[in-house]
């Protein structure tokens, strides 16, 4: 049972901590605390739990991205017939398991909470003093809470640019594209990173026509090379058109259509378009200037290696402080700052982060890439497994990928692991393990037996092949 709440005087209620924000980062930090022996409280504006993440995030486009990988599936198996009317399905209609989903996850939270006797507020915070917060519900006031220490993990949204109408029914960005309700034939997404890339995927999925702008040179240039290009390919051969180096003019918006007109001069005309260029801090309204708090201009904040702002009991995690925006680092950097709140000695802040793109199908990556090792004149080797050759993958029907280890050619040490590929979000987990033990050498995957067959395979096929490029 949640803890009684102790009352300091009149409306006043007093916490050791307050965490604003319940998704993944809020979530990591308010665990660590009570499991620390602090009364804690949580404030989030929704009345369900879970924040950005589970609401209109990670959850639901995973779940719609299982939908259309299903559809994908289905479509190219030669033992069943033609799905029907699936063409005409809208958003809505795909993303109704989603929706079983987020309660499902939103239950789950609750229970985490009340089991750690974490008390829950519903409103919008706002912060009065470095020690105080008031909540407003939609009535007004409705509780002022008196803390000692401060986390702020209040997500992000996506970022809207002057000139764009999001109100407009043909106009969406990452979070309102949940609620398309129409059908549509061709769509624009204009920004090429993760969400970008992976809607693209989504969409030519449901065989729709896909026109992905992207403002770089090329698809996620963070990637290895080997593995953007890739899904470069993957994208287009699957019907994708791809615009680089590209800037938006403007858009001219209609009852039935969106016109797109480029810097280069282009124009582009589709049914809908879908903005996925950059997020943006949940920062504005929170009072922050308070406390002497100033976000960047993407409304994000700036913390230290112990997730701490300027003003010392204040501390920040997730997509709220920018990179990586993930909802496994934000967790874990939520659980870095509630340790060093409870002044845990010898927390390091979270470094070594997976790479997962939701693609269809995915991307993981983890470690370094070859164009780092390059630059740093260390000496490699690449052991590669094309997934087209495993058993598992045949029988599947998912033989499009490979795996890609970069390792020391001295040592055997693995440096890098790149996968593409269904499943890939997993499979790298594999390597990751390897990577962090002690006796972290490619050794491993061929002194050790795997089930057959399996995607793990991969593993031991890449290693002899970067082994049999050492002769």
């Amino acid at each position: 049972m949640p803890r009684k709440k102790e009352v300091v005087s009149g409306n006043f209620v007093k916490y050791d901590a307050v965490v604003l924000g319940s998704g993944p980062a809020g979530e990591g930090a308010a665990m660590k605390l009570a499991k620390s022996g602090k009364r804690v409280a949580i404030v989030d504006v929704r009345e369900q739990l879970g924040g950005n993440c589970t609401h209109v995030g990670t959850i639901p486009s995973k779940a719609l991205r299982q939908t259309v990988s299903s559809i994908i599936r289905y479509q190219r198996d030669p033992m069943f017939k033609k799905v029907g009317d699936w063409k005409q399905f809208t958003m809505k209609q795909v993303l109704r398991n989603a929706h079983k989903v987020i309660q499902q996850q939103v239950d789950t939270h609750s229970r985490f909470y009340d089991r750690n006797s974490i008390d829950v507020f519903h409103g919008r915070a706002y912060i009065q003093d470095k020690n105080t917060v008031i909540i407003f519900g939609v009535d007004g006031l409705k509780e002022t809470i008196v803390f000692k220490q401060l986390v702020i993990a209040t997500g992000s949204r996506p970022y809207h640019p002057q000139g764009l109408d999001f109100n407009h029914p043909r106009v969406f960005d990452s979070d309102k594209i949940l609620d398309l309700d129409y059908s549509i034939h061709k769509i624009i997404i204009y920004g090429a990173g993760v969400i970008g890339c992976e809607y693209a995927s989504i969409f030519i999925g449901l065989d729709h026509k896909v026109d992905l702008i992207n403002t770089q040179h090329k698809l996620l240039s963070y990637l290895d090379d080997e593995i953007a290009d890739a899904l470069s390919y993957h994208l287009r051969e699957q019907g994708v058109l791809i615009r680089h180096n590209e800037q938006i003019d403007h858009l001219e918006t209609f009852d039935d259509h969106v016109v797109l007109y480029l810097q280069s001069g282009k124009k582009i005309k589709a049914d809908a378009i879908l903005w996925c260029n950059g997020r943006s801090g949940n920062t504005d309204g929170l009072g922050l200037e308070n406390v002497g708090i100033t976000p960047n201009s993407r409304g994000q904040l700036a913390v230290n290696d112990k997730y701490q702002t300027e003003v010392e009991n204040i501390y920040a995690a997730g997509d709220v402080i920018g990179w990586p925006s993930l909802a496994s680092a934000a967790y874990d950097q939520g659980r870095c700052a509630g340790a060093n709140m409870s002044g845990e000695e010898g927390v390091q802040p979270v470094v070594d982060i997976p790479t997962g793109i939701y693609t269809i199908p995915e991307i993981s990556s983890i470690g370094k890439n070859e164009q780092q090792l390059t630059e740093e004149k260390i000496p490699y080797e690449i052991g590669q497994s094309s997934f087209r050759h495993l058993a598992r993958a045949q029988i599947t029907g998912d033989t499009v990928g490979e795996l890609k280890i970069l390792f020391h050619r001295d040592t055997l040490e693995i440096l890098g692991i790149h996968c593409f590929g269904n499943n890939a979000a997993e499979i790298i987990h594999i390597g990751q393990a390897v990577m962090k033990s002690p006796n972290n050498t490619i050794k491993y995957f061929v002194e050790t037996t795997f089930n057959y067959p399996t995607m793990a395979e991969a593993y031991r096929v890449a290693t002899l092949n970067g082994m049999n490029r050492l002769f």
